[in-house]
């Protein structure tokens, strides 16, 4: 918001003041963008709710021991959990077949496979492991897996609710602390490097810087809670911050405060420090970034997170800038000439490193245009790019029709600058906004990455077990891998293996498709296809001898994509 104070008779006054409050600052609004605002909370509005209603993260579940669906004789001594990648739990329960809880709290991490002790006899019935964990890119995931003791029963209840109260908290503490980095920090180094009279703008920098330290330990601990699904009640229990320390995002709340702190240190420090603490928070919004979310854990990260970097530099010197220009063009245009000189002709390179490291993330991000429309994900991305779109067009009009002649002094276009810079920093919020829900939504890379793991079932008998699984672990052309042992644990020595698929329910008659063994033990289906995605029937004919025949069964569920 740009505003200007000005004396009872009605003239400006000329000392520049620029406030937050406005019955503390007696301010005048000055821009006419009424219909803006509230176009601006509308996208804002839509950037929340138009997530899907999970936290998704960078690890997918790849095997479950017992395997999901599995009817098992009695229960496991313990239950393994193996994911895509390296991951910290966060919390890990056991639901029984009457809804009661009993919590998981001994577990070994071995790679990536989480081993999880069982502490009880388990009765007969179907239990739920629910899980939930938090992936190398700080992110939370979880899920649950079903297995059976005896028989199955009714599956009790293990759903994981959304908490619109948390999810807005979380989104509303990540978008101040946006405001803290690019329109506090980038404020700052504006002030620093570019202006000319430091006055403008001075106190709103440092309002956002405020609002940044605020928001950086907020978001941190609403971390934990999204990570140990906890209601906002809990905000100040130990296992909240403790939740909250392990992730990855602890690097960016500490580099992002240590660059407040030092655009403060700009503001308010000695002459000779001013540039370079500026200089160096700026550097640090690029850091903070660069530490943690889907982008930088992106593959390959020796390109991603340099890109991440420079595109929050980016961001923080061209929205931080806006404030203080607006505000000294409005209040003092002669000291403000020398000030838009030095933007107009720094802002172009930095829009040029703005577009080319947005584009090449997006593309590993995205990986398909059809994700631009199919995905939460690349909707929030398509209505960035839209508000992105008008920004630059905003901003090109600015540069070569109204910065030459606000530099000659032309009162008017001046004035229309202003107003221009006004709408500017309203769009930028916006997309602030729309960058703030991403927390809620798994890039298409990610959600490609998670298609492409396999299913497993284990199978278990009195006379053999076997673990069967399929790769990738959805519809179409397949492989499967199957390795069988005694009942005990013991080698089995079959002449041969059989798969066989069914899917009674949608009329498909069995698959018979026979393994070969190459030599290292596994039994291998390939060229296998299974037409449509669901629950089917997956049965081992093992062979023997020429005189016994072993027969063993379990399902198997098969993702669409």
């Amino acid at each position: 918001m740009i505003s200007c104070w000005r004396a009872p008779s009605g003239r400006a006054n000329h000392s520049c003041y620029d406030g937050m409050n406005a019955a503390q600052s007696s301010t005048t609004i000055h821009l006419h963008t009424g219909p803006l605002v509230w176009l601006v909370a509308a996208v804002m509005a839509i950037a929340v709710l138009a997530v899907p209603g999970r936290a998704f993260a960078h690890a997918a579940l790849v095997a479950t021991d017992p395997a999901d669906g599995a009817v098992l004789a009695q229960g496991p001594l313990q239950f393994s959990l193996t994911f895509s990648e390296p991951v910290s739990p966060l919390v890990l329960t056991l639901v029984r077949p009457d809804g009661t809880q009993l919590p998981l709290t001994s577990y070994r991490l071995d790679g990536q496979t989480l081993a999880i002790d069982n502490p009880e006899r388990l009765k007969s019935g179907t239990h739920v492991l629910s899980w939930r964990v938090v992936s190398e890119d700080g992110h939370p995931v979880g899920g649950s897996t079903l297995f059976s003791i005896g028989a199955p029963s009714a599956a009790p209840v293990a759903g994981e609710p959304v908490d619109w109260t948390l999810r807005t908290a979380i989104w509303a503490a990540r978008l101040l602390l946006y405001a803290g980095l690019f329109l506090g920090v980038g404020g700052a180094f504006a002030l620093a490097w570019l202006a000319k009279d430091r006055r403008c703008g001075q106190r709103f920098v440092a309002a956002a810087l405020l609002f940044g330290l605020v928001a950086a330990p907020v978001s941190l601990g609403l971390q934990g809670l999204d990570g140990l699904g906890a209601p906002l009640a809990r905000f100040a229990a130990p296992a909240v911050w403790k939740t909250a320390l392990e992730t990855s995002f602890i690097w960016t709340v500490l580099i992002g405060l240590i660059a407040l702190g030092l655009a403060l240190l700009s503001l308010a420090g000695p002459p000779g420090l001013r540039k370079l603490a500026a200089s160096v928070a700026l550097l640090g919004v690029g850091g903070a970034l660069a530490a943690s979310g889907h982008a930088s854990s992106a593959e390959p990260q020796w390109l991603t997170r340099p890109l991440v970097f420079l595109h929050g530099t980016a961001i923080a010197f061209w929205a931080g800038a806006l404030a203080p220009l607006g505000l000294a063009l409005r209040r003092r245009p002669a000291e403000a000439r020398a000030f838009l000189r030095r933007f107009s002709r720094a802002i172009l390179p930095v829009v040029v490193v703005l577009a080319a490291s947005g584009i090449v993330l997006a593309v590993i991000q995205v990986q398909a245009p059809a994700a631009l429309v199919h995905t939460a994900y690349g909707r929030l991305l398509l209505l960035k790019l839209a508000l992105l779109l008008f920004l630059f067009t905003l901003a090109a009009v600015n540069r070569w029709t109204l910065t030459a002649p606000a530099e000659a002094g032309d009162t008017e276009v001046q004035r229309r600058l202003v107003r221009s810079i006004g709408i500017e920093m309203l769009i930028a919020l916006a997309i602030f906004g729309v960058a703030a829900g991403w927390r809620f939504t798994p890039p298409p890379r990610a959600l490609a990455i998670a298609a492409a793991q396999p299913v497993s079932i284990h199978i278990h008998t009195l006379q053999a077990m076997a673990d069967l699984s399929i790769t990738p672990g959805h519809a179409g052309q397949v492989a499967a891998s199957v390795v069988i042992m005694t009942g005990d644990f013991g080698p089995l020595d079959a002449k041969e293996v059989t798969l066989v698929l069914s899917k009674p329910d949608s009329g498909i008659e069995p698959i018979r498709r026979p393994a070969r063994k190459p030599g290292d033990g596994t039994w291998r289906v390939d060229n296998l296809v299974i037409p449509i995605p669901g629950r089917w029937n997956a049965r081992l004919d093992i062979l023997v001898s020429d005189f016994e025949m072993m027969k063993i069964e379990a399902p198997i569920d098969i993702r669409s994509d």
